[in-house]
């Protein structure tokens, strides 16, 4: 630990004695007094605010003599004079000391009123100082891609499968098809759920829709079930992997009774002018032309976060500091409950994530880790470019917001207000344009994909 004598300071008028104690790298404890001349010429000051608002009895407005006031204001005039004083003496203590503060985690006042000096402490946490490393002339590669007719094939069977009707079938089940059916597991005679209770979905389901198809529901589910027919009973029994997502159930054998109440036969729409006009296309042409617009869009949008990651990745790897604990510990917290939030939507179970809580915790804090140590390396190049957004800049970004999320631009801004996240959609737009900076000033090498390797063939 370091600390520094006091030193009398001068802040707007207000005139501090400040010692400086190093707690860490990026925290440091402020110890500050103020005189008691400045105490009570605070108090002054504020009561003279409070007297020419006031209106007490037999007295005309701003016209009440001050020991009135203070009889009738006293507190509020107390902690109003409080306020003042600390912040006012507080960014004296900084600007004196040239702290960039970034966090204030504790203020502790140890003397305060009336004829005394005002004395606190203050933990702060400080940006931290490291040397910008070189960030023109990053390297890195650029891989040069195209959609493929392959490609475009891809999309629009997905495109078909979306579009897909279901009709039932009197017939044997084959591959491809819907099974529609009625199954509980066991395990040693017993409903999985005794084994694991949070398996409620894999224990038992009616009228479940299973595709016939290696792989889907679970590893093995579906090949017993060939040839069934409507009516049909199947004991399918099979062993579920040693990674299985519930562990008490991992590498176990469990045995399913599987009644066959429907089959159902997948038909993939005819790709023709009508099925075009879903989409707004006016007829095949158009659609396949946009499908392979989409697709190449998608590709480059890839492509240049590949390279944008590169640029990230080559430049933090230059420089190593410390980091202020409190905006890790923030942003960690972000990114946990965005894992959660997006698990949740996905319809994990609350189990499960509560399962892999520590996993997510860990990967989280990690990532924030790297994520708060660019902020400040870009923050910093942004300063030393003198790179800043313009207020037509910010205005773009919220139509954009509004336009992704599908609501007016006013709305958006009444949300944007609401959440107090002006300063973060302007620090989002700052870090667009440092990133390309860095971008237009790296030195990309361009390539061409590998060749798809050809199927092996049986001699």
């Amino acid at each position: 630990m370091h600390s520094r004598g006091k030193q009398a300071i001068s802040h707007k008028g207000i005139t501090v004695n400040v010692s400086v104690e190093q707690l860490g790298p990026c925290k440091r404890l402020l110890r500050v007094e103020v005189p008691v001349e400045k105490v009570n010429a605070a108090f002054d000051a504020v009561t003279s605010d409070f007297q020419k608002g006031a209106q007490l009895p037999g007295f005309r407005q701003g016209k009440a003599p001050k020991h009135l006031i203070t009889r009738s204001y006293e507190p509020r005039i107390i902690e109003e004079s409080r306020k003042k004083l600390i912040q006012d003496s507080f960014q004296a203590a900084a600007q004196q000391e040239k702290l960039n503060v970034i966090a204030t985690l504790d203020v502790e006042e140890q003397q305060f009123g009336r004829n005394q000096s005002l004395q606190f402490t203050a933990t702060v946490e400080v940006a931290p100082d490291f040397a910008l490393p070189n960030y023109k002339g990053l390297a890195a590669r650029r891989e040069l891609t195209l959609a493929t007719e392959a490609d475009v094939d891809r999309a629009l069977t997905i495109l078909r499968d979306q579009h897909a009707q279901y009709n039932d079938v009197e017939r044997p089940l084959q591959d491809g098809d819907i099974a529609v059916v009625n199954y509980t597991g066991t395990m040693d005679g017993q409903p999985l759920t005794a084994i694991a209770p949070t398996a409620l979905g894999l224990t038992s389901k009616q009228g479940f829709w299973v595709l016939i198809k290696p792989g889907s529901f679970l590893q093995g589910f579906t090949d017993p079930l060939i040839g069934a027919v409507k009516g049909d009973k199947r004991t399918v029994t099979l062993t579920l992997p040693a990674e299985f997502v519930h562990n008490e159930l991992a590498g176990k054998t469990v045995v399913y009774e599987v009644e066959i109440v429907g089959v159902k036969e997948k038909l993939l729409p005819i790709v023709d002018e009508a099925f075009a006009k879903q989409f707004g296309a006016a007829d095949v042409d158009t659609l396949m032309q946009g499908i392979r617009t989409d697709l190449q869009r998608e590709l480059d949008f890839r492509q240049k976060r590949a390279v944008r990651d590169q640029l990230i990745k080559a430049l933090t790897s230059q420089v190593e500091f410390d980091l202020p604990e409190s905006l890790v510990s923030n942003e960690t917290r972000n990114l946990v409950y965005n894992v959660v939030n997006e698990n949740q939507q996905r319809g994990v179970a609350k189990e499960l994530i509560e399962q892999k809580r520590d996993e997510i915790y860990a990967s989280a804090s990690v990532n924030a880790r790297e994520r708060v140590k660019t902020a400040f390396i870009l923050n910093r190049i942004a300063a030393e470019e003198k790179l800043r957004v313009e207020d037509r800049e910010l205005t773009n970004r919220v139509l954009q917001l509004a336009q992704q999320n599908n609501v007016t631009p006013d709305k958006m801004v009444k949300a944007i207000q609401e959440k107090n996240a002006v300063g973060e959609i302007r620090q989002d737009v700052l870090t667009g344009k440092v990133i390309d900076f860095l971008e237009m000033n790296a030195k990309i090498e361009d390539f061409a994909p590998l060749p798809a390797a050809a199927p092996a063939t049986e001699a």
